[in-house]
């Protein structure tokens, strides 16, 4: 029976890791972005990164992709299945990564920040080549744990119809009723993929330790 399962799921499964992929570089890239907002000198944009993260630090991502994907058409958008699954993890998880970087930065000397200026660098400049590469190594583990928590969450996608892994556990449950079975084997992928991110991210942090 299992060689029966593992094809479907197996293509769950890569679904599963497309939506971790792009949903986490969404993330490090809009989180950033946001962080950049809320430590600058500019009063509006530090009020829209505040509201960024208290909306979407605050909002079930599963919420956040019913009314994502039903929603939409009713003003006229559509989105597709998988898309909107993206886009709505990037979104839920940026917040969680503002706040990782808004500490990594402030964990960096207010010396470097100083110097950064004494050199006549601006405050982008300062960030992009002084703070942010330091900052970023006590960044590793924390991005980690958001990784991993993609993976795990990308089951609710589920719900609106995205064939991802638990999507295609359901499926096969309906048509073979092996529920538990087809249950264990996703369980089983999903805490591979978990424990071979993390060892990844344990692997990443050690390379970028200073001796």
């Amino acid at each position: 029976m299992i060689s029966v399962l593992l094809p479907d799921l197996l293509r769950g499964l890569v679904v599963t890791l497309e939506i971790t992929l792009i949903s986490f570089v969404g993330a490090v890239l809009l989180g950033t972005l946001i962080a950049v907002f809320r430590i600058g000198p500019v009063p509006p944009l530090r009020a829209v990164g505040t509201v960024w993260v208290g909306a979407f630090r605050n909002l079930p991502a599963l919420v956040l992709l019913v009314l994502w994907v039903f929603g939409l058409p009713e003003v006229g958008l559509t989105v597709g299945l998988f898309p909107s699954a993206c886009i709505c993890f990037s979104l839920t998880f940026s917040a969680t990564v503002c706040e990782i970087v808004r500490s990594g930065i402030a964990g960096v000397a207010v010396g470097q920040a100083e110097a950064a200026r004494s050199v006549g660098l601006r405050f982008g400049q300062g960030l992009r080549y002084v703070i942010l590469p330091q900052a970023f190594r006590g960044m590793v583990q924390p991005l980690g744990s958001v990784l991993i928590a993609i993976v795990l969450n990308t089951s609710l996608a589920a719900a609106v119809g995205v064939t991802e892994l638990t999507y295609q556990s359901q499926t096969l449950t309906i048509q073979y009723a092996e529920a538990l079975l087809t249950f264990l084997l996703a369980a089983a992928l999903y805490v591979g993929v978990a424990l071979g991110a993390a060892t990844l991210v344990s692997r990443v942090e050690r390379a970028v330790q200073v001796p």
